[in-house]
């Protein structure tokens, strides 16, 4: 079972959205863009345990607060969603709820197409319904949710039940918290849910109850709160009958099952020695082990299970983020994520990649990420996946034309910060990410592909001819061209040159200078027009390294950098930070 999307009107910061999902998917966008919003309403409308929450709503689940109208019909909320690709037993179940879902055109067959449903593309689909409102006669809010089809004959829907929604498998594993209640008795948790899909129904309640009921506390005459207890047994006999309030002790006797819910929990060995403590006191990596075992059990116990979860990668290291992934997808016929770590990204095809994008009028816009067309599936390598995957979560991107810029500039945004922070930021304080096109070309391609992405793109390249310019300025939203016609020439060019000497000397001295340039090697350290040529012969071959960064990080005052890399990054800094601008040295 999968979902294919999701509808969603006046649900808490979404006022609309359709979100189609692709198999095994990953959320990605903005903070508050609406993603663990898009979950939370799958939940409403697939989450068994969501209905133990008494309401199942609230006012502040309706977008804007707004869910009381003094003349008229007052707002409701509306969740759709539609699953597909069923085992054989849930045909059977829901056969008098399905209809057809042709899986490549995204639609629904409708009457007079019944001839379709031969086709391979088309599936039996299920569409269920969460209706949430305000009801003024009960002063309360109530909601249900219900199968779309068919109507009945007085234009009302079936319910969709809880029984129902356990067979849709769907697991939700919010962002911190699965962790810290899995082995918990909590309803909802994995624990509990384990015991659910088991049909385990511990008898353990009453026993514990009746034992706690025969469990006095501070008995003892030493103690002395038997006394107190006695004096005010004897103080009630001036004012009641004596049989009332005789033999007053404590005792732990209020608990219910829902106390005993909340309390109860696993203990473990903490390290090699023998005491236990509760199993949340382990080490993350611990209790991180232990989800993926429980999900692995759920996995095992249903036929199939969708599952969803945010943020895998908080508090874990990107191998971890990776096996997490790769084990959930494994165990699940749909597994959903939200997340902003590259290191989850590049586990999936650009396909399954969707970025959620919401607007001021709360409307959610939903598109799936696919490459350039000039992009070759083979050429999606691991060092390209990682780095698009940082370019796809950042809101601003800076172009470069190859390696040695996309390092450069960053380590000199970084330098500059360091020298004169009230003038200067790091490219990654400001939330721009270096994307390296390795081209001219690809300078035009991806600027338009990042900008129709909703992205601010900037751009750092060299001296352009004037069409091949105008056809950049088209794509790019800001760019920088440089005075030189490469790169090399800009830092040499640009550089102190009492900076580029004491890089080179420090390639002597360290004996890093390569042997095969050694016909550029200058005796004299006064030559500055001999160093500058060795010092460039070096930035051509150990091209796409950190050269450029290690000259910029021995500069002492900011005028030492490249005038262009700094009006460059001071002008990006002054556009995402607007203030007073000041004059350049």
């Amino acid at each position: 079972m999968k979902i294919a999307y999701i509808d969603i009107a006046n649900f808490r910061g979404i006022s609309k959205a359709r979100i189609y999902l692709n198999g095994h998917s990953v959320l990605i966008g903005d903070n508050n863009a609406g993603k663990s919003t898009i979950f939370e309403a799958i939940d409403l409308v697939l989450g068994p345990d969501r209905s133990y929450r008494t309401p199942v709503v609230d006012e502040h689940d309706f977008y804007n607060g707004q869910y009381f109208v003094a003349d008229g019909e007052s707002p409701k909320i509306e969740i759709e969603v539609l699953i597909y690709d069923f085992e054989a037993d849930q045909i059977s179940r829901f056969k008098n709820n399905l209809e057809f879902w042709d899986i490549e055109s995204r639609t629904m067959l409708g009457p007079g197409e019944i001839d379709n449903v031969d086709n391979p593309t088309a599936k039996e689909a299920l569409r269920v319904k969460f209706v949430g409102c305000y009801s003024k006669e009960d002063d309360d809010f109530e909601g249900e949710t219900y199968f779309c089809s068919p109507e009945r004959d007085d234009n009302t829907l079936t319910r969709f039940t809880k029984s129902d929604k356990r067979e849709c498998g769907f697991l939700y594993l919010r962002a911190l918290r699965t962790g810290a209640r899995a082995l918990s008795m909590e309803r909802g948790s994995l624990l509990d849910i384990i015991l659910h899909i088991r049909d385990l129904r511990p008898q353990m309640w009453e026993n514990v109850l009746e034992q706690l009921r025969n469990t006095s506390v501070a008995a003892e005459p030493e103690v002395g709160i038997k006394d107190i207890l006695t004096g005010i047994q004897e103080a009630l006999k001036e004012f009641v009958p004596t049989d009332w309030g005789s033999e007053p002790h404590l005792r732990v006797s209020d608990l219910t099952r829902e106390h005993l819910r909340k309390t109860l929990t696993v203990f473990m060995s903490t390290g090699g020695n023998s005491y236990h403590a509760p199993f949340q006191h382990q080490g993350t990596g611990t209790i991180n082990t232990m989800v993926l075992a429980l999900l692995s059990m759920i996995a095992e116990a249903k036929k199939n299970v969708i599952f969803a979860m945010e943020e895998p990668e908080i508090a874990i290291p990107p191998y971890t983020q990776k096996r997490i992934i790769d084990s959930i997808r494994k165990k699940s016929t749909q597994a959903l994520f939200t997340s902003h770590s590259p290191f989850v990204l590049e586990e999936f095809s650009p396909e399954q990649i969707i970025l959620i994008q919401r607007d001021k009028e709360g409307i959610v816009n939903s598109q799936n990420v696919t490459f350039p067309s000039t992009i070759k599936p083979k050429s999606y390598n691991s060092e390209f996946r990682l780095r698009f995957s940082e370019a796809l979560l950042a809101k601003r991107i800076l172009l470069t034309e190859g390696a040695t810029e996309a390092i450069a500039y960053s380590a000199a945004g970084r330098r500059l910060n360091e020298l004169k922070p009230e003038k200067y930021k790091s490219l990654e304080s400001l939330g721009v990410a270096v994307f390296d096109v390795q081209s001219e070309t690809g300078l035009q391609l991806y600027g338009e592909y990042f900008k129709k992405l909703g992205k601010t793109v900037f751009a750092v390249f060299d001296k352009q001819k004037e069409g091949a310019l105008k056809k950049i300025q088209a794509v790019i939203d800001f760019p920088f061209e440089s005075p030189h016609n490469g790169f090399e020439d800009l830092v040499i060019e640009e550089t102190q040159s009492a900076i580029l000497s004491a890089f080179y000397r420090q390639l002597i001295s360290e004996k890093e200078w390569p042997s095969h340039l050694d016909k550029h090697k200058t005796t004299s350290t006064s030559d500055k027009d001999g160093i500058k040529k060795a010092v460039w012969e070096y930035l051509k071959w150990s091209k796409g390294s950190k050269s450029t960064s290690e000259i910029f990080g021995m500069c002492i005052l900011a005028i030492h950098l490249p005038i262009t890399v700094r009006r460059a990054l001071k002008a990006i800094k002054d556009e995402l930070e607007p203030q007073l601008v000041t004059v350049d040295e």
